[in-house]
C-alpha cells in the first residue's frame, strides 16, 4: 500500500508542478523558484521521526530508520547552508544548491530502497505521511531544482 501511496502522490505533485512551475521557470530568477524549495527542505529534520519511540512502531528496521533519519537531517543542514548564498547571490550559491540537490536526491532514492529492503512500511506508524505524502513532494522539488540548475542562463549565475 505504501508503495501506492508514494507512487500515486507523486503523480498528483508532478502534475501540480507542471501546471503551476515549469511554465514560469523561463521567466522567474532561478532564486525566486529556489528559495522555497531550499525553505521546504530545510524542514527534512521531521525525518529524525524515524527513529522517535511513538514516532514509529516498534520493530522498525534499524537498517532503514537510521540511514533516513540521518540522510534526511543532512540534507535539511545542506539546504539551510544553501539559503542565505542563493539569497544574497553568492558566488558559491549553485556548487551548494548543486551539493544539496544530489545528496537530498540520492538520499531519498536510497530511504525508498531500504524500506522496501527490510519492510519498514509495517512499522511506519504515525510517520507512514513521510513516505506517502512528504517525500513525494521532496523528489518533484529535487526535480524542479534539476531543472533550475541545469537551465540556469550565465547571466543568472552572477
Amino acid at each position: 500500500m505504501l508503495t501506492i501511496n508514494l507512487i500515486a502522490s507523486t503523480i498528483v505533485f508532478l502534475v501540480a508542478a507542471r501546471l503551476y512551475i515549469m511554465p514560469s521557470l523561463g521567466r522567474l530568477p532561478p532564486r525566486s523558484v529556489l528559495l522555497p524549495i531550499l525553505l521546504l527542505h530545510s524542514l527534512r529534520h521531521l525525518g529524525l521521526m524515524f527513529l522517535a519511540p511513538g514516532g514509529v512502531e516498534p520493530g522498525m528496521p534499524p537498517q532503514f530508520a537510521y540511514p533516513a533519519a540521518l540522510g534526511d537531517l543532512i540534507t535539511a543542514v545542506l539546504a539551510m547552508i544553501a539559503i542565505p548564498a542563493v539569497a544574497g547571490e553568492a558566488r558559491a550559491a549553485w556548487f551548494l544548491v548543486w551539493t544539496f540537490n544530489i545528496f537530498g536526491t540520492l538520499d531519498l532514492l536510497a530511504a525508498i530502497t531500504l524500506a522496501n529492503a527490510y519492510q519498514a512500511a509495517p512499522y511506519m506508524g504515525p510517520a507512514y505521511w513521510i513516505p506517502a505524502f512528504w517525500v513525494p513532494a521532496l523528489l518533484v522539488t529535487h526535480y524542479v531544482t534539476f531543472l533550475v540548475l541545469i537551465r540556469r542562463r550565465p547571466h543568472a549565475a552572477r
